[in-house]
């Protein structure tokens, strides 16, 4: 892409790597944030040993939660976090004007970063799209920002020259999150950014280990709300060299993680951590828990297998 060249400063990035874990959100009976199960799962995930949080991204039901419960939550997770790992703060709004404004939110409360999903519903331009997460980027300077590209949601995707333009010309676009499942994609993302460090996590739980066999720092990973013991392995064997080790974790871990998508999204993740014994609440409405039945018995037995029950 033309103009590869940036002024400003790229903030730290040392810190974007591991297993990130997009946090379930517990609420009470009038879906309400409720703080102590809130903050019990935000020390759940650390004393798993991953390496970061979340908040409000996918299977955190963001687009249920209005901004004050947001601005309520992230407080919620950086102090019970204390600055043992960083909690990432997931925007997934439409409006320009919006996601700003929850940037800008989520800097001024503690963010360690922030992940920007592509405006769903739309279908925009490419040139929409950057100057979409460039307008965001740039309302928070000093605050890492991720792409978070998840067409499977969204309905279409980020090109790879679009991450390429994004990650070369806006300096605090230092990384993404790519859900896509193409690791093609996933790859050249890696291999076209590589001069200027851009951190790419894998998207997939089921893809981790390709994920990191082509570059990836880490990944985003709903397996860390109710299994880190096993969607951490599969990155601590990678990382110390377990290469074989890794990649039999990986296969331990997809029979659970494919399990829950009989269910309705994203209550299968509540309904396993229930299952754990985790005190996670309801989903949001309209969406309810996984009624006993032939998926809810596939997804037990899966877990039974797993030596998770």
């Amino acid at each position: 892409m033309a103009n590869k060249t940036q002024t400003h400063q790229r903030p730290n990035t040392d810190f974007i790597k591991g297993v990130v874990v997009p946090m379930l959100t517990p609420i009470d009976c009038e879906e309400r944030i409720d703080e102590t199960r809130f903050r019990a799962q935000v020390e759940y995930i650390i004393q798993g040993g991953l390496h970061g949080i979340l908040v409000f991204g996918s299977n955190g039901e963001f687009y249920q939660v209005e901004e004050d419960e947001m601005e309520r939550g992230l407080q919620l997770a950086v102090d019970q976090a204390a600055g043992r790992i960083p909690v990432y703060f997931g925007i997934g709004a439409i409006n320009t004007r919006k996601c700003v404004r929850l940037a800008q939110m989520a800097a001024d409360n503690g963010a360690a970063a922030i992940s920007i999903l592509q405006p769903m519903f739309l279908k925009p331009t490419q040139e929409e799209l950057y100057l979409h997460f460039k307008t965001i980027a740039e309302a928070v300077p000093d605050t890492p920002v991720l792409l978070y590209n998840n067409p499977g949601r969204v309905g279409y995707g980020l090109s790879a020259d679009l991450i390429d333009r994004l990650a070369h010309t806006v300096p605090n676009i230092v990384g993404m999150k790519d859900t896509s499942g193409d690791m093609t994609l996933t790859e050249e993302c890696i291999r076209r950014n590589r001069d200027v460090d851009f951190k790419v996590f894998g998207g997939k739980d089921t893809l981790l280990y390709c994920s990191l066999c082509v570059g990836a720092v880490g990944g985003v990973c709903t397996a860390g709300n109710f299994m880190p013991e096993l969607i951490g392995d599969i990155y601590n064997k990678f990382v110390a060299g377990d290469i074989q080790g890794a990649l039999e974790a990986q296969f331990k871990l997809n029979p659970v993680r494919l399990s829950m998508d009989a269910a309705s999204f994203p209550v299968a993740a509540k309904d396993m951590a229930k299952l754990r014994g985790l005190d996670v609440g309801d989903p949001y409405k309209p969406n309810l828990p996984t009624p006993d039945g032939p998926v809810l018995e596939k997804i037990k037995k899966a877990m039974a297998e797993a030596g998770l029950l």
